[in-house]
């Protein structure tokens, strides 16, 4: 029994150090956390390691108020700031996702309804488990993260109440070196000072925001009855394209990098160029230009509500209050000056509230379009494939009176693989002859590179299907715009891209042309560095005064 004893002393011992060590490595992992949260950029563009090396104001604020007061009231804070940081991490994590998609930051007030969008984009890219096990992962995110700060904080109040007089020097040295970073704007990395006050400026910049939601709430609603077109009546309205077919073609993510970027311009260049040779040869000409658009790497949707309402529409509050008036639209104007109006979006698979908004006498959603071959991606269909399908559809129709139709084309939205191949235009059918190029493998573990040539090919891929369209089936009468919604994301662009889109017009007829030389648009398929650069939302108001009497 005796011999026991010894060995019971060393296994205690051990389970002692045991414990020393795991509260130790606890309490580091918990100050690590905390440093993380309040140091960690809220611009993908600053992601950086260099970014990290900051003395956070805030951090030295709290720790003096924890020394300052009595054990409870020190509880207290501590809780609160913890909770306070923690949402604060989950509004970094938002806003550096929002920057690396979208190029702008978190809005708190309207982003949240973009998460089914982004779980529905998900699901069409890569399927629906991958969705589910996202969605997971940011519940996970978002309840967790605030629950171990607040616990983290907590525990670090307890190693600065316990070793008080060592705290305050260092509490007091480092406000020296703040005080002097400050002084001198000491920067490692150079878009951020070391003397750092980010926590404040983002929850003041955010404050602000819901602030500034909220006013444009109350005031929107005089832009969107302030229309100089409203009481227009229908036989002054597009008199100089009576007898024309209008089409007004949205190409999701052609933005301007694709025209200008060195590493896409050349390829994309030479299907436009090449373009505008083939359809001169028709007869057909054409004009260029840039639009600003109201969004940036995603959302669509606004982008199409800019456009067609002559309001500028960069947020989904705007875009509910639009859809909730009688503002007219290009859409409105085409059918109130006796076009008929038809509206093709393949990318639509359920019930479209916009639609009773918009007002098309006929509407194509996919199932409507009844695509049966392979899938690719994102795209419920080949653009291609939708082209061919509007034509045969309409035709079937034999409708005597001119139509306006707004497409939307969607075979280069992102993740922009796999891209289709064309076809023969009669060999198309009911979609079964597409199929995806090298088998079934799509595999988006892709390199920068990689996804940004994916990008320029699915670009090129929609160009030539279009320029081919128009070589195919164009007439006198017809009056063919594309034009971009927005650029791709950042991982395309890079940082601190432009919103510019192009937007091109083509007409066999010349008076139609004639119409816009004032907008002093450039020749051709592809605007140059110099072309007009005008907000998206003007369009509407200079396209009605250009076509009316």
């Amino acid at each position: 029994m005796g011999d026991g004893l010894p060995g019971a002393a060393a296994d205690d011992g051990t389970g002692r150090a045991r414990r020393s060590v795991a509260t130790r490595l606890t309490t580091v992992l918990a100050a690590l956390l905390v440093l993380l949260v309040l140091t960690m950029p809220y611009d993908f563009g600053h992601l950086t390691a260099t970014a990290f090396v900051r003395i956070p104001l805030e951090a030295l604020l709290v720790v003096a108020l924890l020394l300052a007061l009595p054990p409870r009231g020190s509880r207290l804070v501590a809780t609160l700031a913890g909770v306070a940081l923690g949402l604060l991490g989950l509004l970094k994590l938002l806003d550096l996702g929002f920057s690396a998609a979208l190029s702008r930051a978190f809005d708190p007030v309207l982003d949240w309804a973009l998460l089914d969008e982004g779980f529905a984009f998900l699901s069409e890219s890569y399927g629906r488990p991958a969705a589910i096990g996202a969605a997971t992962v940011l519940a996970v995110v978002l309840v967790g993260l605030p629950v171990l700060v607040t616990l983290s904080v907590r525990r670090l109040r307890q190693l600065v109440v316990r070793h008080r007089g060592g705290t305050t020097r260092t509490v007091a040295a480092l406000v020296v070196v703040w005080v002097a970073c400050a002084a001198f704007d000491v920067r490692v990395a150079s878009a951020v000072p070391v003397a750092d006050t980010s926590a404040t400026t983002l929850a003041n910049g955010h404050g602000f925001q819901v602030r500034v939601r909220l006013d444009d709430r109350r005031t929107f609603s005089t832009l969107v009855d302030a229309d100089p077109f409203r009481d227009t009546p229908g036989d002054q309205l597009l008199t100089a394209l009576r007898g024309k077919n209008v089409v007004i073609s949205f190409v999701e993510s052609y933005g301007r990098d694709a025209v200008e970027d060195p590493e896409f311009a050349p390829q994309v260049g030479a299907v436009l160029d090449g373009g505008t040779s083939q359809l001169g040869a028709a007869g057909f000409g054409a004009r260029s230009g840039f639009l600003t658009s109201p969004t940036f790497g995603g959302g669509s949707w606004l982008a199409h509500a800019t456009l067609l309402s002559g309001l500028w529409i960069d947020n989904d509050q705007r875009h509910r209050t639009l859809l909730a008036s009688d503002r007219m639209t290009l859409n409105g104007a085409f059918r109130r000056a006796s076009w008929q109006t038809v509206g093709v979006m393949p990318a639509v698979t359920k019930a479209w509230p916009e639609g009773s908004f918009f007002g098309y006498e006929r509407f194509y959603n996919a199932k409507a379009l009844a695509y049966r071959g392979e899938k690719f991606s994102f795209g419920t269909m080949p653009d291609q494939y939708t082209l061919a399908s509007w034509r045969r559809l309409e035709q079937a129709r034999q409708v005597d009176a001119p139509t306006m139709t707004e497409l939307a084309l969607v075979s280069s939205h992102a993740p922009w693989t796999p891209v289709p191949q064309m076809v023969d235009w009669a060999g198309i059918g009911d979609g079964a002859a597409f199929h995806r190029p090298g088998g079934e493998s799509d595999d988006k573990r892709r390199t920068t590179k990689q996804i940004r040539a994916d990008y320029r090919t699915s670009i090129e891929y929609t160009l030539s299907t279009l320029i081919s369209y128009v070589r195919t089936y164009g007439d006198d009468d017809l009056v063919f715009i594309f034009l971009g919604d927005h650029q791709p994301a950042a991982v395309v662009t890079g940082e601190n891209a432009s919103h510019d889109v192009p937007i091109t017009i083509i007409a066999k007829d010349r008076a139609v042309l004639d119409r816009i030389s004032g907008w002093g648009w450039q020749d051709g398929l592809k605007p140059g560095p110099q072309a007009p650069v005008w907000r998206m939302d003007t369009f509407r108001d200079r396209f009605l005064t250009a076509f009316g009497p």
